[in-house]
């Protein structure tokens, strides 16, 4: 991926957007060519030095059963919004501006392992659906389904682990715009209702 110096994201908002992915892109090169699924994903930290994403396809997507040849690739986005030129204070003082598109997005390398394996599926399966319904007035639970359904549920999926040995990351938020240009972003993405992409835009301002 190419990262000028100024897009470069640290380990910490890496770790942060990897932990709280909604679904993310699994990427595959095989013998008979890319493929690519999105599929929810839970970031287990604690599994080697890089972490794991842990998650799971359904039995009858083939892309689980083809030898993946080299790295496996998973695609993990954060906030990511068009940028109007029109919010630049630089375009009142010279015009030299042009749209751009500002994101956050983390390109984590590694082993894919498959677990075909319904007690680590459904392990995970209820870590992920926790991680999900926590919140809510009323969380659903696992449990709140027959378990002889869950069984034949957990009979259809397959598990997938990618074992990250590294990863490249790119946080292009403004942070190469003046000062006034980036209070115009983040103006402006705040009146067009982004608040998530706005705020991000405001944690990655540099320091003045």
């Amino acid at each position: 991926m190419y990262t000028p110096a100024h897009f470069a994201a640290d380990e910490a908002a890496v770790r942060e957007l990897l932990a709280g992915p909604g679904a993310a892109d699994l990427v595959t090169a095989t013998a008979e060519g890319l493929a690519a699924t999105t599929l929810p994903l839970l970031f287990d930290p604690a599994a080697g030095p890089h972490g794991a994403l842990l998650g799971h396809l359904a039995r009858n997507n083939d892309q689980w059963r083809r030898p993946v040849l080299g790295e496996a690739l998973v695609i993990v986005r954060g906030p990511d919004a068009y940028v109007s030129p029109a919010w630049y204070a630089s375009k009142a003082e010279h015009g030299r501006v042009v749209p751009t598109w500002n994101y956050a997005v983390v390109h984590a390398y590694g082993e894919l392992v498959v677990h075909d394996d319904p007690a680590w599926t459904g392990d995970l399966v209820r870590r992920l659906t926790d991680r999900h319904e926590q919140g809510r007035a009323h969380p659903w639970s696992v449990d709140d389904a027959p378990a002889a359904y869950v069984a034949g549920q957990l009979r259809a999926i397959v598990g997938v682990e990618l074992r990250i040995s590294r990863v490249e990351a790119k946080w292009k938020l403004s942070q190469n715009r003046p000062p006034a240009d980036v209070d115009g972003v983040v103006a402006g993405l705040r009146a067009g209702g982004d608040q998530r992409t706005a705020d991000a835009v405001e944690r990655a301002r540099p320091a003045s």
